[in-house]
């Protein structure tokens, strides 16, 4: 019998690359994908998946959002974790919800697949990075983590951030579209492992050593 797995995931390349995968596999049943939690939160309960494969980043409800909420209608439910952080909290809070595995985005398609047929037997995959973060928890200081590196570009708009202006006042100052700053402060975001304002400028303010 073939292993029967859906997908939530918001990016459509993303999506249709892992949707190719499994419909060339005859290990693997592809039963349905979603672009957001809400049409997963419908649906993945009656179609009952093996194993559900789950993107922590989507518009509205958050994929740990989902994993709480799908866990306590079907405890048995595998999922596992897609994503590109490595943020020791995200991490955590998956788990918490019920997630399996975690694993990051940047994966080969082999080592996907090995990860979903692990969780499939009773194991719990992780990425090699992730399992790093983990151990890193319950070790602390054995090994700092590196340093947050940010563009030139990037630290003026923090800066800018930080002194409160919206991001059309920092286009005007800096000279660059409205679009532009919002993808410089996206991949602020996405460096710092925050998600507001508030708290890139506080990880500015007050840094781990």
């Amino acid at each position: 019998m073939p292993i029967n797995v859906s997908i939530v995931e918001d990016d459509d390349g993303v999506r249709a690359g892992m949707v190719r995968l499994f419909e060339k596999s005859r290990e693997f049943r592809l039963l349905a994908d979603y672009s957001n939690a809400e049409a997963a939160l419908r649906e993945v309960p009656a179609a009952r998946p093996d194993i559900l494969l789950m993107d922590i980043n989507l518009p509205g409800m958050n994929g740990v959002e989902c994993v709480q909420k799908l866990h306590a209608l079907d405890p048995s439910l595998r999922v596992i974790m897609l994503t590109v952080y490595e943020n020791p909290e995200q991490i955590f809070d998956a788990l918490r919800a019920g997630a399996i595995g975690y694993l990051l985005k940047q994966q080969p398609s082999e080592r996907l697949l090995e990860a979903i047929r692990d969780a499939h037997n009773g194991g719990s995959p992780m990425s090699s990075q992730i399992a790093r973060k983990v151990v890193q928890f319950f070790n602390p200081g054995r090994q700092p983590e590196a340093t947050i590196q940010l563009s030139a570009r990037e630290t003026e708009v923090l800066k800018l951030l930080s002194k409160g202006h919206l991001i059309k006042e920092i286009a005007d100052q800096l000279g660059i579209s409205f679009v532009t700053v919002r993808t410089h402060i996206r991949r602020i975001y996405e460096k710092l492992h925050v998600h507001s304002r508030s708290q890139a400028v506080a990880k500015m303010l007050h840094p781990r050593p």
